[in-house]
């Protein structure tokens, strides 16, 4: 180069790439280039997803083993029933990523009814519950619990019908019927089983879906403040939810206090700071920690792993957001659109709520970590609904075809390994 010459500019290099058949592409191989893929959403989700199901097996292990042990069960016992949870829902979330939008579209309705009619069992001889809650149906050897499905199909069902009546959005009546009455009902169905807690994520997935589909503002604010209002209604009547915000409100906390687990939560917290204490040795989990594998299990990786731990579960939560706002910017299907945003809003909601319970933010409420918490219908259903996320990152613009170029790719490179081994 000589002094006379201008300073190249700081790109990454490119090639040119001519498909057969095709036209030539210039192609930039950095690392922005493939941040930018057509296929990022689908593997970040996909990736994130499966590292949180590990972490969480790994944890629920670890939490669970001393009050099986005290249970006269195998250390185990948990654990083995949730990579049970984990390989059924393995299965699920590949049957789900491969169902083409227009057949989950078209299942809407049906899918809605029939959720809210699984969560009407609960109301028979079949159901059964814990803790204040009537939430499961319960069989010789299996339980359910049908509000995780009702959360599925109503993301489903918002989908189809706000992107039905997307041109009529702006009039008050059209955006809010029949959707308000309609989640009235499935939100109705699962606080008749006095879970205030799934509800309020519920309105949550509900929220999400109304204001990604474009309601106007004033009327989300309308529709905001009833929902807002029927949850102050059933706090308000309810003597346990009182001693609980009470609780949490209040400076003073012992074991009898409504705020005790929210006490030891924190204390496993602190004694786990930066690097924990290490995998296994939580303190807390020798039942000072009521639901340390459940509600509480933040707090127990907090103490084993410490920040590190904590920031990574936070980490694998926001490339989970990503993917998925990612897929709502890309996505030309309004369905798409509006059915991600349900999701979205569901799982890293629900995970917000739980890591503000965890942390003191918020008074216990009763909602497990999606996918690290114990727990068989919510670890199912929540990839399930993952997996439907998976099938509309797979037909994001460019998506399929880069798809299917690197699994031909894969299959060329085992056919050379086959000749060279032969």
């Amino acid at each position: 180069m000589t002094a006379d010459a201008p300073p190249r500019p700081r790109t990454a290099p490119t090639r040119t790439v001519t498909p057969p058949g095709g036209t030539p592409e210039v192609r930039e191989p950095s690392f922005l280039g493939t941040w930018n893929s057509a296929v990022t959403s689908y593997y970040v989700l996909l990736g994130s997803t499966f590292l949180l199901v590990a972490i969480g097996l790994v944890m629920v292990l670890s939490s669970s083993s001393v009050e099986s042990l005290a249970a006269g069960d195998s250390p185990y016992a948990v654990f083995l029933n949730q990579a049970r949870y984990a390989l059924i829902g393995l299965p699920v979330l590949l049957l789900m990523s491969r169902l083409p939008v227009r057949v989950v579209r078209a299942l809407a309705w049906p899918a809605l009814g029939g959720a809210i009619a699984f969560q009407m069992l609960v109301f028979t001889p079949l159901g059964c519950g814990e803790g204040g809650n009537l939430n499961w149906v319960c069989l010789p050897g299996f339980s359910a619990q049908p509000s995780e499905v009702v959360k599925l199909a109503l993301a489903i069902w918002l989908g189809a019908l706000l992107t039905r009546k997307l041109p009529l959005l702006h009039e008050w009546k059209h955006a809010l019927v029949p959707v308000v009455p309609v989640a009235g009902i499935a939100i109705g169905v699962v606080l008749l089983g006095h879970d205030l807690g799934t509800a309020m994520v519920m309105v949550l997935l509900v929220a999400g879906a109304m204001f990604v589909a474009g309601v106007p503002l004033r009327i989300f604010g309308f529709a905001a403040l009833l929902a807002a209002g029927g949850v102050a209604a059933l706090t308000l009547g309810s003597p346990n939810r009182i001693n609980r915000i009470m609780s949490w409100l209040s400076d003073e906390c012992d074991k009898t206090n409504e705020c005790y687990q929210s006490l030891h939560a924190g204390y496993g917290l602190a004694t786990g700071g930066v690097s924990g204490v290490g995998l296994g040795q939580s303190a807390e989990k020798w039942s000072y920690l009521p639901a340390a594998h459940n509600d509480f299990i933040y707090a127990i990786l907090g103490e084993e792993l410490g920040l590190v731990g904590t920031l990574l579960v936070l980490g694998l939560f926001a490339l989970l957001a990503f993917a998925m706002v990612r897929i709502m910017r890309r996505h030309p299907d309004p369905f798409v659109k509006i059915t991600t945003a349900a999701v979205f809003a569901w799982v890293v909601g629900q995970a917000a709520v739980n890591i503000a319970v965890v942390i003191g933010l918020a008074p216990v409420i009763g909602v497990p970590l999606p996918l690290v918490s114990a727990g068989g219908s919510a670890l199912i259903m929540t990839m399930a609904a993952l997996g439907l996320v998976l099938s509309f990152a797979r037909t994001e613009p460019g998506a399929a075809e880069a798809l299917a170029a690197r699994a031909s790719v894969v299959r060329r490179s085992l056919a050379v390994i086959g000749r060279t081994r032969g």
